[in-house]
C-alpha cells in the first residue's frame, strides 16, 4: 500500500485512516480470492482469538466450515483441548453441527442454547441415540419455558437423507421446494448435522479449511511456561493443524526459548508466535522458528494494557511496520485486536496482514461458548472477559493452592465480565463472516484488487480527522 497525499508523523489507529478508490476491472465482488496464503489453508483471512468466551469447538468448526480458523485456548487444560480437537476434527464439512437435546429437556434449556429465530434449530435425540424429531428455533419463542421438548414433537417433521443430497445447491432447492427453512441430515437414520436454507447457500459460495485428509482444521494456543515440548506434541497428537504460541509480551527471552523448542521439534505445521509491535519483535520471532507472527498490544476491546501500562501501539501502524519485516523474512503478521466494523478489517489487510484475528465480536454470536442470558429488557447477550482478567486468571489457575491463587489474581487486569449483546439480524458467526468478508471484497474492487497480494500493492490509504472517520457513519435515526 501506498499513503495518499499526507505521511504520517505519528503512529495510527484504524479510525485515523480510509482506503481511497482506484480505477478498477475486477467486476464482481465474487471474483475476488481472499485466501491469506499464509501457510494454514484459510480461504478467508478470518481468524478467531483464542480467548475463553470466544473460541470453543462449535465456533472452531463453524468457523472452518467458511474458511477461517479458530484457535482454542490455552487454558483449556490438555485433557479438555484433545478431546476438543478430536471434536472439531470430527464435524461434517458439509452439513452443520446439530444441537441434540433429550425430549425430556426444557424449552428454557433450549433457550440457552439457541435463539427463537429463523434458520435455528434443536434436534431430539433418546438416550438410546434414537432421532425423535427436530423443532425450529423459531417455534420457541412463545411456549412456556417449562415444557418439555418432546412435547413439541406433534405430526411428520421432516428430514433430509444425506445419500438423497448430491450438492449444496441441490439441498438449496429441496428446502425451497419442501417450504423449509431447518432440517436434520440422517444417514441411515442417525443424525449426521443440520441444515438451513442460508447454510446450504453459504456451501456454495465458501470454500472450508481443510487437511490433507479432508476434515475440518482447528488450531490451539500453548503458553510459554512448564514443559512446553510436552504439551506441543499433545496437541500434535491430538490433530492440531496449527499452533499458537502465546503470551501478551511476546518479545521476551521466554517466548524465544518456546519457540526453539517447538520448532526444534519439527511438526511440520505452521507456528504462530505473539504478540508483538514492532520490527525487531518480528525478527526474533521468525528467527526463533515463527511462521507467524500475531500483531498486538492493547487494541482489544476486553483489553485495559495501554491503561493500566501505557504500553501497546495504534493497531494500523504495527501491523504496517512488522508486515513489512515479515514480508522480507518469508513469514507473515496476524493482525490481533481493534475490529470493530469490516473497514477496519480491509485496512489491516491493506497495511500487510495475511489475515485478521477477532475476538469479543464474535463473543456475542450462538457458536460462541456460554449460555445465553437475557438482561431484564429480554435482550440476549453472553458473557466476555479479558485474558488477562481476574476471571480469567482464576479459570486459568484454578489447581493452585488459595494463597497463590489469590496472589496471582491480586494483579490481575482487563474486563472481566462484560455483556456481548446478540445482534438479532447477525445472532451467528456466520452472519457475521458474511457482512465481514461482503464488505472486505468490496474494498478490494475499490482497489482494482483480485487478491490480497494485489491488494496490499494496490491499496491507496489516506489520512483522516475524528470527524472524518464519523462522517462516514450511517446515521441511526433521520435527522
Amino acid at each position: 500500500m501506498e499513503f495518499y497525499g499526507a505521511q504520517p508523523s505519528f503512529d495510527l489507529t484504524y479510525s485515523d485512516v480510509f482506503l481511497v478508490p482506484s480505477q478498477s476491472s475486477v467486476t464482481s465482488r465474487l471474483d475476488v480470492s481472499l485466501a491469506p496464503n499464509d501457510g494454514t489453508g484459510m480461504t478467508i483471512p478470518i481468524v478467531s482469538a483464542n480467548m475463553n468466551s470466544v473460541t470453543g469447538p462449535r465456533l472452531a468448526a463453524t468457523l472452518a466450515r467458511r474458511g477461517g480458523l479458530g484457535v482454542l485456548p490455552q487454558d483449556m487444560n490438555l485433557q479438555e483441548l484433545d478431546a476438543a480437537i478430536r471434536w472439531v476434527k470430527d464435524q461434517s464439512v458439509n452439513f452443520d453441527t446439530p444441537l441434540i437435546l433429550p425430549p425430556e429437556a426444557t424449552v428454557a434449556s433450549a433457550l440457552t442454547l439457541v435463539p427463537p429465530l429463523e434458520g435455528q434449530g434443536i434436534v431430539i435425540r433418546d438416550t438410546e441415540g434414537t432421532y425423535l424429531g427436530c423443532i425450529a428455533a423459531y417455534e420457541l419463542g412463545n411456549v412456556p419455558l417449562d415444557t418439555p421438548l418432546g412435547d413439541l414433537l406433534l405430526g411428520s417433521r421432516v428430514a433430509l437423507d444425506a445419500d438423497d443430497i448430491e450438492n449444496a445447491r441441490h439441498a438449496f432447492d429441496v428446502m425451497a421446494a419442501a417450504d423449509i427453512d431447518f432440517a436434520p441430515v440422517l444417514h441411515h437414520g442417525a443424525i449426521v448435522g443440520t441444515l438451513s436454507r442460508t447454510s446450504a447457500l453459504r456451501s456454495t459460495l465458501y470454500t472450508p479449511t481443510l487437511d490433507a485428509s479432508g476434515r475440518i482444521k482447528v488450531a490451539a494456543a500453548v503458553g510459554i511456561n512448564g514443559d512446553v515440548a510436552a504439551k506441543a506434541q499433545a496437541l500434535v497428537a491430538a490433530g492440531v493443524d496449527v499452533l499458537v504460541v502465546d503470551t501478551a509480551h511476546g518479545h521476551q527471552s521466554g517466548m524465544l526459548r518456546a519457540l526453539e523448542i517447538i520448532a526444534d521439534l519439527d511438526f511440520g505445521i505452521p507456528i504462530v508466535a505473539g504478540n508483538v509491535v514492532t520490527a525487531d519483535g518480528v525478527s526474533d520471532l521468525v528467527d526463533a522458528g515463527a511462521n507467524i507472527i500475531k500483531v498486538g498490544v492493547g487494541p482489544g476491546a476486553m483489553c485495559t494494557t495501554r491503561m493500566m501500562t501505557a504500553v501497546g501501539r495504534p493497531q494500523f501502524s504495527a501491523v504496517l511496520e512488522t508486515a513489512a519485516t515479515a514480508r522480507e523474512l518469508g513469514a507473515h503478521v496476524w493482525a490481533d485486536g481493534g475490529v470493530r466494523y469490516p473497514r477496519d478489517v480491509a485496512l489491516a489487510l491493506a497495511a500487510g496482514a495475511a489475515s485478521v484475528m477477532v475476538g469479543s465480536w464474535f463473543a456475542g454470536t450462538v457458536e460462541a461458548p456460554g449460555a445465553l442470558n437475557r438482561d431484564a429488557d429480554g435482550r440476549l447477550y453472553k458473557e466476555s472477559w479479558g485474558m488477562a482478567s481476574t476471571k480469567a486468571v482464576q479459570e486459568r489457575f484454578d489447581r493452585l493452592d488459595a494463597y497463590e491463587l489469590a496472589r496471582k489474581t491480586l494483579f490481575a487486569e482487563g474486563i472481566s465480565s462484560s455483556k456481548i449483546y446478540l445482534d438479532p439480524l447477525r445472532p451467528s458467526v456466520e452472519d457475521l463472516l458474511d457482512m465481514i468478508t461482503s464488505g472486505v471484497r468490496s474494498s478490494f474492487t475499490y482497489a482494482g484488487a483480485s487478491d490480497i497480494a494485489s491488494f496490499q500493492e494496490k491499496a491507496l490509504v489516506g489520512l483522516q480527522s475524528a470527524a472524518g472517520y464519523d462522517e462516514g457513519k450511517a446515521l441511526p435515526v433521520s435527522w
